[in-house]
């Protein structure tokens, strides 16, 4: 599909020294915005040696110190906000299941400035005012579900606000209500993929033409293996709560090849995991980003944990990321050997007799950690056909990752399901201190 040039935005139609100007303006007056209202950053700016004046080119950036998610953890709830209370119109937070959440304000300009940018990621995606979207995401806290909800809407679509679960009534829905758009974890789509199997309802007959896909990484497989089940375009968004929710970046339905980063409102930098120097374009790191619009919760340098990396606009002018390959905080290290479930995933997805759902164990044996990757049979798969898939698995990991793991086929809807982000990791192991 061609996006129309009517269609984009005065930011999208940018040349590339008009972007770079938009951005130095916003970001100087971002950091002097944070400098000014928020008492970590003055502390952390000052400590650095650095001041917003200091920042006289986008490279500048670097010089500045980087915000993680345990320094939002230490100003819980409302330290990070710089504008007064009486301003804020909606609060988010993660869910907290590392730690103390993560909370974000929101003004009312910060909503507006989300709804346009989502609004932005359905048009790129192939959604036109008029079409229906069924939004699977969960509401509530998280920012998933209301960020896709108000953006849908934003772009003139009818909204169907399904949220998560109740699994059948979403394939009824899905079926009666006859939606164009579907958004959701593409870790539930493939739970939805079962229920129509389950209910005899072939998925390719649905009207569904387009589903937007973020809040996990997920492999190029993954895409194979939802639209030519489903029919559909697959396309990724990108987002997380601290820098605004989903609409951060999006893939362009007419070139699948990585994520746009809407770059007019969220400054990309991608940094060496463990020096944090910032890397060339195109080289794999961890993506950190800087506010450049917010206003009840600048963020600067913030640390996502996210590894990507950066390439030129193709489809626009904005950068891309390059499909979120895991996260520096999921790495498994296994006897020495470093493993990221998109990895396991992608072996998964090309083996003969197993569904898209798996879960890798982590244990001790002996003074050793082990792994035991748990795949679900298909529903036609037989005893034979389990086994041969476990060999399969356990080879493949030997060749291609470099490190002998054990594999265990389990029945067909026996892994624990998830209607957001799956957990793909259980770790049994020992704590040795």
């Amino acid at each position: 599909m061609t996006q129309a040039a009517d269609l984009l935005d005065p930011a999208e139609r940018l040349d590339l020294d008009g972007l770079r100007a938009l951005q130095l303006e916003r970001l100087r007056h971002s950091l002097r915005h944070a400098y000014e209202n928020v008492p970590f950053y003055q502390e952390s700016f000052d400590k650095a040696g650095v001041h917003p004046d200091d920042c006289r080119s986008l490279s500048d950036l670097s010089r500045f110190p980087f915000t993680t998610k345990a320094d939002l953890r230490a100003n819980y709830p409302y330290g990070m906000f710089a504008v007064p209370e009486e301003r804020i119109r909606r609060l988010h937070a993660s869910s907290g299941t590392t730690g103390r959440p993560t909370v974000v304000g929101y003004t009312e300009n910060d909503l507006s400035m989300w709804a346009d940018m989502v609004a932005r990621s359905l048009r790129a995606a192939g959604g036109r005012p008029g079409d229906i979207a069924h939004i699977a995401y969960g509401y509530g806290l998280f920012t998933g579900g209301l960020g896709a909800h108000y953006g849908a809407e934003r772009l003139g679509c009818t909204v169907i606000p399904a949220s998560g679960g109740m699994t059948s009534r979403q394939v009824t829905l899905i079926q009666d209500l006859n939606p164009s758009i579907i958004m959701v974890t593409p870790s539930y789509m493939l739970t939805l993929l079962d229920e129509f199997e389950r209910q005899g309802v072939d998925p390719r007959s649905t009207s569904l033409r387009v589903g937007v896909f973020g809040a996990e990484p997920w492999t190029q497989d993954m895409r194979r293996e939802i639209e030519e089940r489903f029919a559909i375009d697959a396309v990724d968004i990108y987002g997380l709560s601290e820098v605004i929710g989903p609409g951060v970046a999006q893939e362009c339905v007419e070139t699948k090849d990585g994520l746009h980063i809407w770059e007019d409102h969220f400054f990309p930098e991608v940094v060496d995991p463990i020096t944090g120097e910032v890397l060339p374009e195109g080289e794999q790191g961890e993506l950190v980003f800087t506010s450049l619009t917010k206003e009840a919760m600048p963020i600067v340098r913030y640390r996502t944990r996210d590894l990507t990396r950066l390439l030129p606009g193709t489809a626009r002018v904005f950068r891309r990321m390059e499909k979120v390959t895991g996260r520096s905080d999921d790495m498994v290290i296994l006897r020495g050997v470093n493993l990221f479930p998109t990895q396991i995933e992608e072996i998964v997805l090309r083996t003969a007799g197993v569904a898209p759902h798996f879960q890798l164990r982590l244990a001790t044996s002996g003074r050793m950690d082990a792994l035991t990757v748990r795949a679900e049979a298909r529903p036609d798969a037989d005893a034979a056909t389990r086994e041969a898939a476990a060999r399969s698995i356990v080879q493949a990991v030997k060749d291609g990752i470099g490190v002998s793991v054990e594999a265990e086929i389990v029945d067909p809807g026996s892994l624990e399901r998830s209607v957001g982000k799956i957990r793909r990791i259980v770790d049994l192991r020992e704590r040795r201190d």
